[in-house]
């Protein structure tokens, strides 16, 4: 779900604004996982910007006061979630930590970078959920060391059915500050796109979403 409308769709132009996202759909962008792609988002640009910056911050603050109780410890998905939820752990004066996307392959070969203790309620968080499966590996890790999550926070979703069905079936309530179907509205209504172009985006996702 989206945190609120009215952040939604700032958080939307400020994507848009700094290119964070780039909607380009004559001219397809490949995805790590080879899918031609008429949108590219990479939320990292977003720390280059101190107002912007600020605004995610402040944002994913607010939502885990509103809905989230009792948060012990904010956990990082690497890569892009580490700076932001540095952020917020420092703002709400709690326990920070990040999640690796696999082990160290020396040392002490963690997973978990920073320090967890059995029982500790925590709040992940991610810049981009697609397909969910990566962000979900990170909730599962923190589980394997004992956490217990209470949910997840991040700026941008594609709203894609199989990580809906996977963020249910985890049991782990997600909430972002905007998704896909409310940036393109914004686009369209910021002349960043053409009727036409909604048409192609549209047809993307509902294709992507088979």
């Amino acid at each position: 779900m989206i945190y609120k409308k009215t952040v939604s769709m700032q958080t939307a132009e400020y994507l848009l604004g700094i290119k964070a996202v780039k909607l380009s759909p004559r001219e397809l962008f490949t995805w790590a996982s080879g899918i031609k792609s008429p949108i590219y988002c990479d939320n990292r640009v977003t720390l280059s910007f101190p107002a912007i910056r600020t605004f995610i911050k402040e944002n994913f603050v607010n939502a885990i006061r509103e809905k989230f109780e009792s948060t012990d410890l904010i956990a990082g998905v690497a890569t892009g979630g580490i700076p932001q939820g540095a952020l917020v752990a420092e703002e709400l004066a709690l326990p920070f930590v990040y999640v690796r996307t696999s082990k160290k392959d020396h040392g002490l070969t963690n997973l978990i970078e920073g320090r967890v203790e059995k029982g500790q309620k925590v709040v992940v968080v991610e810049d981009l959920i697609s397909t969910g499966s990566s962000s979900l590996e990170a909730v599962r890790a923190l589980q394997d060391a004992g956490c217990i999550i209470n949910g997840m926070v991040a700026i941008f979703t594609y709203n894609l059915p199989v990580s809906i069905a996977r963020f249910e079936e985890a049991a782990c309530p997600l909430i972002t500050l905007t998704d896909y179907e409310i940036l393109i509205e914004k686009a369209l209504k910021t002349n960043y796109i053409t009727t036409d172009d909604l048409k192609i985006l549209k047809e993307f996702k509902k294709n992507l979403s088979k």
